[in-house]
């Protein structure tokens, strides 16, 4: 943790902590500006003493300590496939993961842990710890960005962006004004949640959404994602298809492919039902098995079928490899493995790679009635 007197979770205590200083607008937008794209607050050609008042000026040494230590490096882990998973670590030693995806993406964490509790996912094995505050999403982009250029933010990572709704819009107004971030390239991604179907279109900054969905059956539905609001597959739909007819970004659907569960031709027929003439696009990504969870991956060719079917029929669908197949890629599987290395555990298989759980931005297969080629 920072020695600095200043300490902050969320964007609006920056703010007033810059206000208490005698900051106006002008000087926000500036220090938030080159904080979020991670560059100096000497930057420009202008001196700061032509411009900024003199408390500001004088505490800026100390803000800028507060900033760069909202997160901490505990471990670096890349792979072959040009992604990097960095384990970070909050001010109070709480632990996020954070990934570098390839063609300039990043993808960022909103909760330590998870409420909602996916019966494939290692982070919600865990359940709810705390919330990462706005501050805190938002450094993670900085951080990224001090390692590699940052064009895209996904909110895929660890936790529920629906169940931390205000720090969650609070920092992507942020990326999407100052942090130069393309609106359309801020991913939005929830189980769904009424409220954000209430309030993505009322920001300021109005994001592409993903939509996990994973199945077309309600009871399936709720077995997968036990504590996910109580929505039908349909109710998600209808709604997501009104968000995007309000901002003209296509839905994107997540379906984790689980072999023997979702991968049937009932579901296929459930998912043309469901999004024939949506504005859709379907990723379909093949699970990665982890140990002590009982679900198994179908075959890439059972895979690539799928998806070609739904191709056929109307769908566009893209299937996806997984980013850090041969690192802990999992969301969740580093910060476990972290927690587990830290208490001496000598539980089983803790000394073998943990492999990926669910797929970042990865090279994609778009598929077709022929067989997938790479983009």
């Amino acid at each position: 943790m920072s020695n600095s007197g200043m300490a902050f979770q969320q964007i609006s205590e920056i703010r007033n902590q810059l206000r208490c200083l005698g900051a106006r607008p002008a000087h926000e937008q500036r220090i938030l500006r080159l904080w979020s794209q991670a560059k100096s607050q000497n930057s420009g050609s202008r001196p700061l003493e032509s411009f900024m008042p003199a408390a500001l000026r004088q505490a800026l040494p100390e803000l800028t300590d507060s900033l760069s230590n909202l997160l901490r490096l505990q471990s670096t882990h890349p792979a072959e496939d040009g992604s990097v998973r960095w384990l970070l670590a909050l001010q109070d030693g709480q632990t996020v993961e954070t990934v570098g995806l390839p063609r300039d993406g990043v993808c960022v964490s909103s909760q330590v842990g998870c409420a909602v509790g996916c019966v494939f996912c290692m982070t919600g094995k865990e359940g709810l710890i705390r919330q990462v505050g706005s501050a805190e999403i938002v450094a993670q982009v900085a951080f990224a960005r001090l390692h590699r250029p940052v064009k895209k933010v996904v909110f895929m990572g660890m936790g529920e962006p629906a169940h931390n709704l205000d720090n969650v819009l609070e920092a992507i107004e942020v990326l999407g004004t100052v942090g130069n971030i393309g609106h359309k390239s801020l991913v939005f991604s929830t189980v769904g949640d009424s409220r954000v179907f209430e309030r993505l279109p009322l920001g300021l900054v109005k994001p592409a959404l993903a939509l996990s969905l994973h199945s077309t059956r309600a009871d399936l539905r709720a077995e997968l994602l036990p504590r996910a609001p109580k929505m039908t597959p349909e109710e998600l739909v209808e709604a997501a298809e009104i968000y995007a007819q309000q901002t003209g970004y296509p839905i994107q659907y997540q379906w984790t492919l689980l072999e023997g569960v979702n991968d049937t031709k009932e579901e296929i027929e459930g998912i043309v039902r469901l999004l024939k003439g949506k504005y859709a696009l379907m990723n379909m990504i093949p699970y990665n098995s982890v140990d002590d969870l009982p679900f198994r991956r179908p075959s890439w060719e059972r895979a690539a079928e799928i998806a070609r079917t739904l191709h056929r029929q109307g769908i566009l669908t893209k299937l996806r490899n997984s980013a850090g197949q041969d690192v802990e890629g999992g969301c969740g599987q580093l910060r476990a493995r972290h927690l587990l290395a830290e208490s001496s555990s000598n539980q089983r298989n803790l000394s073998k790679p943990l492999r990926t759980l669910v797929a970042l931005e990865a090279p994609l297969h778009f598929v077709k009635a022929k067989p997938a080629t790479f983009l």
